[in-house]
């Protein structure tokens, strides 16, 4: 008798769930693909609702079915501002008719055709799993306002009542807004080709200046989202300005602790427009970023005021224009007007989180977050605390243990771990690797898995990924350290996408601690502090002269709050985390309230949503935008 299948696994469509005892062998993968697409743009295009769902899987599977149940399988459609002006996945057929009733008439889907290109990324037949078997195909289609871009997935699919018979039908969906009719982004054979003989630096300290005129957005903070955000705006032709507190873009990296670097790989983190170079590290040290993030905005000339600070905003309820008080490095102030109010803080702007514990006050020793810890001989000859078990906990512990300090690790609960070495390359397969397809295909690929859809793969992807780390895995639990299989038994993916935290990807710290070179402390819970360190729960006590908490970052609404006031912080959307459909909640579109925006998220979400919300502030300034199709909440 086959094994049960894991509850996570629900969204997968088997071959045995789909009737087949194994995939076909030598199909024309680019026929059925190119036949599918012409039966879709031919129901799509006279807006035939029953037409549309005819191609697509049916199947009875909904996220609170029996995930268990053979015959629970289901369709994803996932659409990202083609057809909804918003980031909206619809699983199963009931959504889909009512989301196809409500849309397909007014969106007046055209053109569709096969993207050509050479590649299996393109079209072509493929086998994640034994058991699982589809064909993937990439696709551009046109809309009444806009060019977009698709991935459809069909699988074969057996008859009932006639099961020697395969057909093929669309288990998901990606529908992608790329552009704008009629208002193409500034690159290419758009870009500017009049030569210019000694006026730039006068033109560009103009635009820079704002002296007699307003930005059509305001983005507070320099960040990759800011810089980012900036970028796509300037190349869509709406001006805007960044506002940065900091002396010099990149300092929010460059005056983070000696030891931080990016645990994501190179392929993984391009800027839009300027990759970066073949000859860059893999992983990327933090002030490496902090200077290529820099020259990233001189060299994509954005407007740029450093050391200076918003003091207020507000929106006046009459004309929805924002009221934007900004203070210059010179004490100066300018009140700014604005449509669009965008703000690239962060979780609340890089404020740590400190849970609050009894006799912090009478401790003689220094607490400090991670975010204002420097280097670790800064401690030298100290005992130190690291409360966290997590990336930074791990990057500080190691640096400690590296310069000869005593450094005990404090687990306050379970943590998931995955070595970069092995778990990377099994995680992302070829999709962002040095061998991989260019990064806009990537993207594109990476976020036509829905996360509904994306909890089954990811589930037998952390399968893989543990027995590819048994070692260390099994290393942490014999010193004790508590290891979990992430969200779900699914994984990192989840983690961050749910909670941002909770994970470690592990880069060499593991083995620091296997090793007892970071010792390691999580018998019990933090009671209270002391005069000369921490007791714990079970009466034990851990001496300290430095507690540093690595315990994660803030509400991001709190950082709404000290710019706007309270009312509007309660009144927006939740941020980050996700909602019901398996999308981040407030991000990359309106908060709730007109012309505010939040834009967050590690380098390739900003990278490939950037575009997103430039194309919505774009439609709205050209009065393309349409009406927005929200989840209900």
């Amino acid at each position: 008798m086959a094994p049960t299948p894991h509850p996570s696994e629900g969204p997968l469509p088997t071959l045995s769930k789909l009737g087949l005892s194994e995939a076909p062998k030598d199909i024309d993968a680019l026929k059925i693909a190119a036949d599918w697409l012409s039966s879709f743009e031919a129901q799509a295009s006279s807006a035939n609702v029953d037409g549309v769902l005819d191609l697509l899987l049916p199947g009875t599977y909904s996220s609170s079915s029996n995930e268990n149940d053979p015959s629970a399988i289901s369709f994803y459609w996932r659409d990202l501002l083609a057809l909804t002006w918003d980031f909206r996945t619809f699983e199963g057929s009931s959504a889909v008719k009512q989301f196809l009733t409500d849309r397909l008439a007014q969106v007046k889907i055209s053109n569709v055709r096969l993207q050509i290109g050479d590649g299996k990324e393109i079209v072509g037949f493929q086998q994640p799993f034994p058991d699982v078997a589809w064909i993937q195909a990439m696709f551009k289609f046109e809309t009444a306002v806009g060019f977009a871009s698709g991935i459809v997935r069909l699988v074969p699919f057996t008859l009932t009542n006639n099961p020697n018979t395969i057909k093929w039908k669309a288990h998901s969906l990606l529908t992608n807004l790329e552009d704008l009719r009629g208002f193409p982004e500034k690159k290419g054979p758009y870009r500017n080709q009049e030569p210019n003989h000694g006026k730039w630096a006068e033109q560009r300290q103009q635009e820079a200046g704002f002296a007699n005129e307003e930005p059509v957005a305001l983005i507070v903070g320099g960040g990759q989202s800011g810089l980012e955000v900036a970028a796509r705006l300037k190349a869509l032709g709406v001006s805007s300005l960044i506002i940065e507190k900091n002396p010099k873009i990149g300092d929010n990296w460059r005056n983070r602790y000696d030891a931080l670097c990016l645990h994501d790989p190179v392929w993984y983190d391009h800027l839009p427009y300027i990759p970066f170079p073949d000859t860059w590290p893999v992983f990327t040290p933090a002030r490496k970023l902090a200077n290529w993030l820099e020259s990233y905005a001189d060299a994509m000339e954005l407007n740029v005021w450093t050391s200076s600070t918003v003091t207020k905003a507000s929106q006046d309820p009459e004309n929805c224009l924002w009221y934007v008080t900004v203070k210059k490095s010179d004490g100066t102030e300018r009140l700014f007007k604005v449509k669009h109010f965008i703000l690239a803080l962060g979780f609340k702007g890089g404020q740590g989180y400190i849970p609050e514990y009894s006799g912090m006050d009478v401790f003689k020793g220094q607490i400090l977050h991670s975010l204002h810890h420097g280097k670790a001989l800064d401690h030298a000859g100290k005992k130190v605390v690291v409360i966290g078990s997590c990336t930074s906990a791990h990057d500080i512990s190691v640096d400690y243990a590296n310069h000869g300090v005593d450094v005990t690790m404090f687990q306050r609960s379970s943590t998931y771990v995955m070595s970069t070495k092995h778990g990377l390359k099994i995680l992302m397969g070829a999709l962002y690797s040095e061998d991989g397809p260019p990064t806009d295909i990537a993207d594109r690929i990476n976020a036509s898995f829905p996360n509904l859809l994306n909890l089954g793969v990811s589930y037998r992807v952390t399968q893989k990924i543990a027995e590819a780390d048994k070692e260390t895995l099994d290393g942490l639990r014999a010193r004790g350290f508590r290891t979990n299989m992430g969200t779900k038994d699914a994984g990192f993916f989840l983690m961050v996408w749910g909670r941002a935290g909770g994970y470690y990807l592990d880069v060499g710290g593991s083995q620091y601690i296997i090793d007892g070179k970071v010792k390691l402390k999580n018998d019990s819970q933090i009671k209270n502090f002391t005069e000369k360190g921490i007791e714990f729960d079970n009466g034990s006590k851990l001496d300290a002269d430095v507690v540093i908490f690595s315990t994660g970052l803030s509400d991001p609404r709190e950082g709404v709050g000290e710019l706007c006031g309270d009312a509007i912080a309660d009144g927006c959307n939740e941020i980050w985390g996700m909602n019901s459909e398996g999308e981040i909640n407030g991000v990359w579109r309106d908060m709730g309230f007109k012309g505010l925006w939040y834009v967050m998220g590690n380098l390739a979400m900003c990278r490939f949503h950037s575009k997103h919300i430039a194309l919505q502030i774009k439609a709205m300034e050209e009065g393309v935008f349409g009406e927005r199709y929200s989840a209900k909440s």
